[in-house]
């Protein structure tokens, strides 16, 4: 039986992220065995009342309109849910069709981070869609909730593509930070990664210090049975790794959310959105 502090928790909206992130967590629990939550939230703007214009009408009539309002804001807020219960029912639908079995589906109210952090105590990850529905994708703009969450979220964030592939080949960002040391801990210890290619790349110049950081990862990856190829790169993190990824191939690019060098902007400064905007591949960030 699965602990069910296992879960994968999925943030499913109407996005066309949608598919892809079911299809994303069918893949992981086929590998780990993990049941699938999936949570739909409803914000605080679609569901709060209709502004009431109506204070110049006169008395009578004013009474009418408030009620006819009061009327179409139940409906709207019915509407709503049905909506939501409809996205859910798809999620599963996908799910029970990749194999999937232990499925929970859970319908909100409020603030999606506040959301997560209810459910993050008994989760393994949290999923999320590079944008949500209302992103415009003409900007490239990625979903503004987002950062919020990898900011807030104490477990893994697995950012899903708009796309599936099958995950063979790993690309991890190291920078000798904590958080990317917990990034390779995380890979060595989940069976998520057994039988992948695993490469753990850092940017910057090919130095001493540099290349031990390589092999103690490689070597805490060796030690769980996972071989890991080393690489360090030259120029900028953001282009130096998206430019890896494209051209040899990689399925899936996993780093720590928090550095102490150049990667360390990745996540906290401005080159957060190009990173993740940019790679055409799942990210999973890792504080």
């Amino acid at each position: 039986m699965t602990q069910q502090a296992d879960k994968i928790v999925v943030l499913v909206d109407g996005s066309v992220y949608a598919a892809s992130l079911c299809d994303h967590a069918a893949w992981i629990s086929g590998r780990t065995g993990a049941p699938v939550e999936l949570i739909h939230v409803l914000g605080r703007r679609e569901t709060s009342a209709t502004q009431d214009h109506s204070g110049a009408i006169a008395l009578g009539a004013r009474t009418a309109l408030l009620e006819e309002l009061a009327e179409l804001d139940a409906q709207r807020a019915k509407l709503i849910s049905h909506r939501g219960r409809a996205i859910l029912d798809d999620a599963r639908a996908i799910l029970e069709k990749a194999g999937v079995t232990e499925i929970t589906t859970r319908l909100r109210h409020g603030d999606v981070v506040e959301a997560v952090a209810e459910v993050e105590r008994d989760a393994r990850v949290i999923m999320i869609g590079k944008r949500g529905e209302a992103a415009d994708f003409a900007r490239g703009h990625l979903g503004s909730n987002l950062e919020r969450i990898v900011r807030a979220s104490h477990k893994p964030v697995f950012v899903a593509s708009r796309a599936f592939r099958p995950i063979a080949k790993v690309l991890v960002a190291y920078d000798g930070g904590t958080s990317a040391m917990k990034a390779v801990d995380h890979i060595a210890r989940s069976p998520l990664f057994r039988g992948l290619q695993v490469h753990v790349a850092t940017v910057g110049p090919d130095t001493g210090e540099a290349r031990k950081g390589l092999a103690d990862a490689a070597a805490l990856l060796d030690a769980s049975g996972i071989e890991a190829e080393t690489l360090i790169l030259q120029g900028q993190p953001e282009t130096a790794l998206g430019k890896l990824v494209d051209e040899a191939g990689f399925d899936l690019l996993v780093m720590g959310a928090y550095g102490h060098s150049r990667i360390r902007s990745l996540i906290i400064g401005s080159t957060t959105t190009e990173m993740i905007r940019s790679c055409k591949v799942p990210v999973v960030l890792i504080r």
